[in-house]
């Protein structure tokens, strides 16, 4: 019979893991699903929980080095990017998505850190992410202010 490695133990602790990656990246889902910006209210949990599981697999394996550890984190950083490059828009002069491209890859960051056992750096980028959001959004001029200045 295959013996799968199946530890409940383990299970149990990667099910908090992946949940917690989840949960850290739903606020900035929530703010970023909202309104005009919207990616989805599920796009930015599902990226950090995802890279949280590729964290996971490559923290666990034993035989895997730092050089190959390094080349994992690289294609899940590489491919967040090209998730979040289909968060651009171009519309004439304007590109529109940038903020919402940053905050998926970001999300990344969060599951890779939660994943690393590093809850401290993930929590940290959560917050300041939702709070950068939230308070750069008043400071940023609205486009039909910037389209009054341009006249």
């Amino acid at each position: 019979m295959l013996d799968f490695g199946f530890d409940l133990q383990l299970l149990a602790r990667d099910c908090v893991f992946v949940l917690a990656a989840f949960l850290l990246a739903l606020p900035i889902g929530w703010e970023r699903g909202r309104g005009p910006h919207s990616v989805g209210f599920r796009t930015l949990p599902i990226v950090s929980m995802a890279s949280c599981g590729f964290a996971l697999i490559i923290s666990e394996t034993a035989s895997a080095d730092n050089e190959a550890q390094a080349r994992v984190l690289q294609g899940v950083i590489t491919g967040i990017g090209f998730i979040g490059g289909g968060a651009i828009i171009k519309q004439g002069r304007d590109v529109k998505g940038l903020v919402t491209a940053a905050s998926i890859w970001n999300a990344g960051a969060i599951g890779v850190a939660v994943g690393l056992g590093r809850l401290n750096i993930a929590i940290l980028l959560s917050f300041i992410n939702l709070i950068g959001l939230w308070l750069l959004a008043y400071l940023d001029v609205d486009d039909d202010e910037k389209e009054n200045q341009s006249r």
